[in-house]
């Protein structure tokens, strides 16, 4: 029987997942795509805590014209900028079973942008 498109996702994070871990020093960029918005936040996994985060959904990006892609990339400048700040510079990237590709894609290239390093 065929896999339905979440369960086929759910897969894929879970085979990136085996390999990928946020630690202190290099923690977890992680990614969620909804059919409206787009989520990122930087996770330290050893702690289970969040450094930061940021969404299509915070009221500075929300304001903002473009489609979802350009909107992506907002998101990953907020998210590097709020990690620069708390004093990371090199991450890790989890897709979260995502293609690299058109938003995900988009929102790497804008947290690269803004300066952060994966």
């Amino acid at each position: 029987m065929a896999l339905t498109k979440n369960e086929r996702r759910t897969r894929i994070k879970n085979r990136i997942r085996k390999v990928v871990s946020g630690t202190s020093e290099r923690p977890r960029l992680a990614v969620f795509r909804s059919n409206k918005e787009i989520y990122a936040q930087i996770v330290n996994d050893v702690t289970g805590e969040t450094i930061a985060a940021a969404s299509s959904r915070d009221k500075d990006i929300a304001k903002s014209k473009g489609n979802k892609t350009e909107v992506a990339a907002l998101v990953g400048k907020a998210v590097a900028e709020k990690a620069m700040k708390a004093g990371v510079e090199t991450i890790s990237f989890d897709r979260g079973g995502y293609l690299y590709h058109g938003r995900v894609k988009s929102l790497a290239e804008g947290a690269r942008e803004a300066g952060l390093k994966f």
